[in-house]
């Protein structure tokens, strides 16, 4: 394919050096309080990624048969396209290039068939995946350390026969020329179409660069290749940079469009610790649960993202699988139960589809589509704009399987809790679990044992008390450190304040525990006997792992200290990894020691039901979501298939506010109240998949 950038380059630097002159005029409310946003609950995210080898693309586009598939599917949001992953765009565009079989100018009729509706259409930008410009331009590539192109799924020996792996694609720099065209054409759609906001795709800071470019501007600034925090830094610079100068440019057209860059809003340590998601005007939560993972990644991921204060939106899919799939279909049951778990965790709800090469829309995913989004129509009002509330302050580790199991653990125990943030005041929480993983800090540390002096509880697990180097403890738990298990695995024996509905005999840790020492004062909970030997093919015994030794071990297996609880295996790993119920339960036991007055207790509702309680102030209100539908494993994927009714949940919460009454929803069915001791308590007779409980003040 024939390179355009030659002819194409006065273009970009003319619309590059309007955006430098505007700069100026616009640095104040581009960088100031972004605009306050109220979205949409049901929306679609619809991908378009087209090979230039299909033909008539857009051909059978209809406005008409468009705008019926918004309507079946009860759609009032969808996000659509401008340019795609193999570098198209689809629209009459001076700036990129248009898709070779494009006859139309499909951005702007879809554009005119939202509006028309009164729907809001976010465009669609691909970033770091832009296939013809990666063969066209491979300086534009990110560039491995080593200088090959850094890549996902790619083999560089492949012949052009041999089948492609599913998501393959090159990462682009979002620098030099690059930069620039994007940019510019940015400012192109903002000058032709009424935008209501920019999608903005595979905004990932990783991998790091080390293309020219990034090259050139980390010598400018003093930075040696080789120092690989550095690099990070500097890589996580240039896309913030990427990010703010694109919404100055949005900013200048379109002040009030929202604005996302996708891949910045995920738990993971280099979005966290560069803060990626600043920019974004609300937080897009993309969550495949079928494939990426599982149901109950979004819980923790919102409710973490709503401590930002920005709008959260939870994205699913209408597939079977994940993205690219096309004529794949999730029942609409299942899209139906994802969608009231949005809603549960104060989320708008976002489900992907794929448009058709043709332009012509999926009647049938979008009755699918409807059938769900009829339901949310009833339940929105009850979760869009709810805050999450608890007493019970989970403080991430930044270890997932230490973070996830613990999450894991408290929503099969129906115990709702919120994500402890650092930066704010936690005197309206009774109890903090630190869910294992070491590194803690000298200022956390100091401000958890100001929370303890203060009345606060602690439930400690694994090396969470820790420092980052695994030293010593900085955080009191009344015990000092002696330092990593001796053996691979060990087993332990509960006393009496952790044995309910535990074994009394020895039994399995995957992991073995931390040694510590006691200090005066400090009760022994639990005890630990560990195995004869590790097993190695010097030593084995039977088929998997070695009995334990008959006498106890010189070091604890759980203590007490005061209001603190340490439990020195990391049992959120070992959950997420094993699940093994006498583990959860254990997790339960050494909880309630020390939170004894949680929010929102529920009963009679299976292990696989999910809770979660919000409240909505301006309306003098809580609710308590009820979700019951267990996926099942199906292939390589979790499906939601039955949803049975679950009768008799009994709902309980402590508020300060007098509870006035109580009803379900969706129906408005009122609700018996039972008061006691600062509680209000009533009976939910039955639900399938949904319910919520009401209870305004």
């Amino acid at each position: 394919m024939r390179c355009r950038s030659n002819r194409l380059w006065p273009v970009l630097r003319t619309g590059w050096l309007l955006v430098l002159a505007s700069q100026a005029l616009n640095l104040q409310s581009a960088s100031g309080p972004m605009p306050e946003v109220v979205l949409p609950a049901r929306q679609v995210h619809l991908d378009f990624h087209t090979s230039p080898d299909i033909p008539g693309v857009g051909a059978r586009f209809d406005p008409r048969q468009w705008q019926e598939a918004l309507r079946l599917g009860h759609v009032n949001w969808i996000n659509i396209f401008a340019k795609c992953h193999h570098s198209w765009s689809y629209y009459p565009t001076k700036i990129g290039q248009k898709h070779p079989s494009l006859q139309i100018d499909l951005l702007g009729q879809q554009i005119a068939a939202c509006h028309e509706l009164g729907i809001k259409c976010p465009i669609y930008y691909t970033v770091g995946w832009s296939a013809a410009e990666a063969e066209q331009h491979p300086e534009w590539c990110v560039r491995n350390q080593d200088g090959s192109i850094a890549a996902r799924n790619w083999d560089g020996a492949a012949q052009p026969g041999d089948p492609r792996p599913a998501n393959s694609w090159k990462f682009l720099c979002p620098s030099g020329q690059y930069l620039h065209l994007m940019l510019s054409q940015v400012e192109e759609i903002c000058i032709r179409y009424l935008v209501d906001g920019f999608f903005f795709d595979i905004c990932n800071v990783s991998p790091p660069c080390y293309c020219a470019t990034c090259r050139q501007g980390m010598q400018a600034a003093g930075i040696a290749i080789d120092d690989d925090r550095a690099v990070a830094e500097y890589n996580a610079r240039k896309w913030k940079r990427f990010f703010q100068e694109a919404r100055r440019v949005i900013t200048k057209y379109r002040p009030l469009a929202t604005v996302f860059f996708n891949g910045t809003t995920k738990l993971i340590p280099e979005d966290l610790q560069w803060d990626m998601a600043a920019r974004n005007t609300e937080q897009q939560l993309e969550d495949l649960p079928t494939t990426w993972g599982g149901y109950d990644k979004l819980p923790l991921r919102a409710k973490f993202f709503h401590n930002t204060g920005k709008p959260i939106v939870a994205m699913s899919g209408k597939f079977h699988t994940s993205w690219g799939e096309f004529g794949g279909f999730k029942h609409r049951d299942a899209i139906r139960y994802e969608a009231a778990a949005m809603i549960a965790f104060g989320a708008a709800c976002n489900f992907g589809d794929q448009l058709h090469p043709s332009g012509e829309m999926d009647l049938e995913t979008y009755r699918n589509l409807g059938y769900a989004y009829e339901y949310v129509e009833q339940i929105e009002a009850y979760g869009i704009g709810g805050r999450p509330v608890s007493r019970l302050g989970l403080l991430r580790t930044g270890s997932a399987p230490d973070d996830e199991g613990v999450s894991t653990m408290l929503m099969e125990i129906h115990q709702d809790y919120v994500v402890a943030d650092p930066a704010r005041d936690w005197s309206g929480l009774e109890t903090i679990i630190l869910t294992g993983a070491a590194g803690l800090t000298r200022d956390l540390a100091d401000k958890l044992a100001g929370y303890v002096r203060q009345g606060g509880s602690l439930l400690v697990l694994g090396e969470s008390a820790l420092d980052a180097d695994k030293k010593g403890f900085l955080l009191d738990v009344g015990a000092t450190y002696l330092g990593p298990a001796k053996y691979q695995e060990d087993y332990l024996v509960v006393g009496p304040a952790l044995a309910r509905e535990m074994v009394s005999t020895p039994f399995l840790n995957y992991q073995a525990a931390l040694r510590v020492e006691l200090r005066p004062g400090t009760e022994i909970l639990a005890r630990l006997q560990e195995p004869y030997f590790d097993r190695t093919y010097a030593h084995y015994c039977s088929h998997q792992n070695t009995p334990y030794q008959l006498g106890q071990a010189a070091h604890p297996g759980a203590i007490r200290f005061g209001s603190v609880v340490f439990l020195p295996h990391r049992l959120g790993e070992i959950y997420y990894k094993n699940g093994a119920r006498l583990h959860r339960q254990l997790f339960a036991n050494a909880l309630a020691l020390v939170y004894r007055h949680p929010m929102l207790q529920v009963d009679r509702l299976p292990s696989a039901g999910r809770v979660s309680l919000l409240h909505q102030p301006q309306a003098k209100r809580y609710v308590a979501h009820l979700l019951y539908g267990p996926p099942l494993q199906r292939g390589r994927c979790l499906v939601i298939e039955d949803l049975p009714a679950v009768e008799n949940v009994a709902v309980e919460i402590r508020v300060p506010e007098a509870i006035k009454r109580a009803y379900s929803v969706p129906g408005k069915q009122s609700l018996a109240i039972r008061r006691s001791r600062g509680t209000a308590a009533v009976k939910v007779p039955k639900f399938s998949c949904h319910t919520a409980v009401v209870f305004e003040y």
